[in-house]
């Protein structure tokens, strides 16, 4: 039986991941990431974790997700957002230079946008858009089955686009860490609160504790959710004015958030489209949930997307 090998590299998580020619998920490793070691780090560990990998398995091909823009046909990484030690780096050429085996390296939101249309939640509709909220922003576009790649590196940057004329980007306010800095902001306004208390004294990942707060209608939690919601509707109406997908799929750590965002974001988005394409594309959550990411790649690696 053939093996394929999906490499997710993030900014705050590494995993490997091995799947069958179906693009099932068989068996998953996951690597913490010290951002301070930057691209070098996360490439010893890659290494390492082959080493060991490789002999066992033997793997037909690798397909990565990468979580920054790359060159889909070279495999030359253009540069990370969240982790120094990335740029202009030849990621394929070394992978297959490691390994001997072929490689196929992807933005991690165009994988995940691949997966979601083929496998999740985007399944049989036509074209599907995908946004990925986690340390980072990033989205994807699906058209006819292929993931759609403009003048290279080509991703749909949606983390990037402005919210603001001075530069305020979608990432600066929507992101994991961002959302995580808006949380420590209240909590020093309101230190008494349910959204505090659930957070406690150690700083990080205060957004994993949103959920909690909302489904108790904790007012700050709910406020952040109102911002948030805002903010990703009224860009993606823009992503609906340029493209009018038919579904818009929302992944990454803080879709875990689930139904109040989800909601929330469908609802803000409504209020932004233009009266010809009212009420807008149905919003959905990632079928796939954390696994979008390396069923893309695996996908990949079986060359079903050229």
């Amino acid at each position: 039986m053939k093996n394929f090998l999906a490499i997710e590299i993030g900014g705050s998580k590494l995993q490997i991941f091995t799947g069958d020619k179906a693009a099932n998920i068989l068996e998953r490793r996951r690597f913490t990431v010290d951002a301070t070691d930057g691209g070098a780090g996360i490439r010893r560990q890659i290494a390492a974790a082959l080493q060991e990998i490789l002999p066992e398995l033997k793997p037909a091909a690798i397909g990565v997700g990468f979580g920054g823009p790359v060159d889909g046909r070279t495999g030359q990484v253009c540069c990370s957002h969240q982790v120094a030690g990335w740029h202009n780096f030849a990621l394929g050429g070394w992978l297959h230079e490691l390994t001997a085996l072929p490689v196929v390296v992807e933005n991690d939101s165009n994988a995940a946008a691949l997966a979601e249309a083929a496998r999740g939640a985007g399944h049989g509709h036509n074209p599907i858009f995908y946004f990925n909220l986690g340390s980072g922003v990033g989205g994807g576009l699906v058209v006819d089955g292929k993931i759609y790649h403009g003048t290279k590196p080509g991703e749909a940057e949606f983390g990037h686009l402005r919210l603001t004329r001075d530069g305020v980007t979608v990432e600066d306010r929507c992101s994991g860490w961002a959302v995580d800095k808006k949380i420590r902001a209240t909590l020093g306004a309101a230190p008494g609160g349910l959204l505090a208390r659930l957070c406690g004294e150690a700083p990080g990942g205060e957004s994993r504790q949103l959920a909690a707060a909302l489904a108790q209608h904790d007012p700050a939690a709910d406020q952040i959710l109102l911002e948030l919601a805002e903010d990703l509707g009224f860009t993606l109406s823009h992503v609906v004015h340029l493209f009018h997908p038919e579904i818009i799929v929302l992944g990454g750590g803080l879709s875990l958030v689930g139904e109040p965002l989800r909601e929330a974001v469908e609802q803000a988005l409504g209020g932004f489209v233009m009266e010809a394409f009212a009420p807008g594309p149905r919003v959905v959550l990632a079928g796939l949930g954390e696994d979008a990411v390396p069923v893309g790649a695996l996908l990949l690696a079986q060359g079903l997307q050229p």
